[in-house]
């Protein structure tokens, strides 16, 4: 968008973006309610459990305005917390970009007297520029400067939550967990004794190291829901941040990682592991409760054992489709493996974060084809 009104700009003629920022800001404020169980205390208590760990850290939105006033439009930001007062920011015309779409810019800052400069190269579209940011206290704000135009771009903090967080199970559901007990898990493998991780506020923990569980039952054909959080872990990277997984059938994984504002790999939070990245990077800051809505459709065997049709799953991450009908024709990278012709549990991988999980059940589906 800013690049088309720079481009309108030097031929005189102004496209309306009023419209758009409209539909941005409804959008926002859908993503940002809550489902009836939590209502819209469930916000406040995001901010405030955030701005307890990083109050700079995670998503801010607004406007950008040409200098000569003949123009605006929406812009974003989302802001990592790297450690020792490190951060990126990543600017966007929008946060639900697909995986692949260049960013305006991404810049890095450090922490001093209470605000965080970001300066450097930007550009949309054909159309180059510098940016000179500030992120302080509530604002994020600054100039932008290109070869014949210029303009200043404000932002404050937003909270924008799952639509499906607190779902609650349907009728018929199988409900794996309601933050009481780990009575519908076991350890994986042949590894005795009850599960060792944590309940915490009505969620399960991982204790590292402690091994992966299972669900004891087992599915083949699955609508699951589940909601899940990563740690705060500034100074880590990659693979070593906030990692687990979710698994199906004991075999195809989900991927959870704090992966807040990266590139939205195979690997990182969302991805099918070494299979499919997901089409929108959608991982929410850490420490933020996220949701995964996974339709799933077990491989159909025919009676020589011949695997005639492969496993695919659908999957939205806080409430936008990243997977749709996607095949995985192999058990994804660390699973547990099984029986490819038999149903499997559901598979939470200890990777040896300390990972949060809550609200989980699931609701079986025909076989027919009909119902996926």
């Amino acid at each position: 968008m800013l690049y088309k009104a720079i481009k309108g700009n030097r031929k005189y003629r102004y496209a309306n973006l009023k419209s758009y920022f409209v539909v941005l800001s409804v959008l926002s404020v859908v993503l940002a309610s809550c489902a009836e169980p939590l209502k819209r205390d469930c916000v406040q208590e995001t901010k405030a459990e955030l701005e307890s760990l990083d109050p700079l850290m995670g998503d801010w939105q607004g406007t950008w305005r040409l200098d000569d006033g003949s123009e605006s439009g929406p812009v974003v930001a989302q802001v990592i917390a790297l450690g020792d007062g490190k951060y990126r920011a990543k600017f966007l015309e929008e946060f639900e970009v697909g995986v692949g779409v260049p960013a305006i810019a991404v810049l890095e800052g450090q922490l001093q007297e209470g605000k965080v400069s970001f300066a450097g190269p930007g550009k949309s579209g054909d159309y180059e520029f510098t940016l000179q940011t500030v992120l302080e206290g509530q604002r994020f704000a600054g100039t932008f400067q290109g070869q014949d135009f210029s303009g200043s771009l404000v932002m404050e903090k937003v909270i924008r939550l799952s639509p499906t967080l607190g779902a609650k199970p349907p009728a018929g559901a199988v409900v794996l967990f309601d933050g009481k007990n780990f009575n519908e898990w076991k350890y994986s493998g042949n590894k005795p004794g009850p599960v060792q991780w944590k309940l915490v506020d009505n969620a399960m923990e991982v204790t590292p190291g402690s091994g992966s569980i299972i669900s004891k039952q087992e599915f083949a054909d699955v609508k699951l829901h589940m909601e899940f959080r990563t740690p705060f872990m500034p100074k880590a990277r990659g693979q070593g941040r906030g990692n687990s997984g979710v698994y199906l059938q004991g075999r195809y994984e989900v991927q959870v990682l704090d992966s807040y504002g990266l590139e939205g790999r195979d690997n990182e939070c969302g991805g099918i592991y070494s299979v499919s990245q997901p089409l929108v990077n959608m991982c929410a800051p850490p420490m933020q409760w996220q949701t995964y809505d996974i339709t799933f459709r077990a491989p159909r065997i025919d009676s020589t054992g011949k695997v005639v049709e492969d496993a695919h799953m659908t999957v939205e991450h806080n409430g936008v489709t990243i997977h749709e009908k996607t095949k995985v024709s192999k058990a994804t990278t660390a699973a547990p493996g099984g029986d490819i012709n038999k149903r499997g549990g559901i598979y939470l991988q200890d990777h040896g974060n300390p990972v949060q999980y809550r609200n989980i059940w699931v609701v079986e589906l025909s076989k027919e084809r009909g119902s996926y």
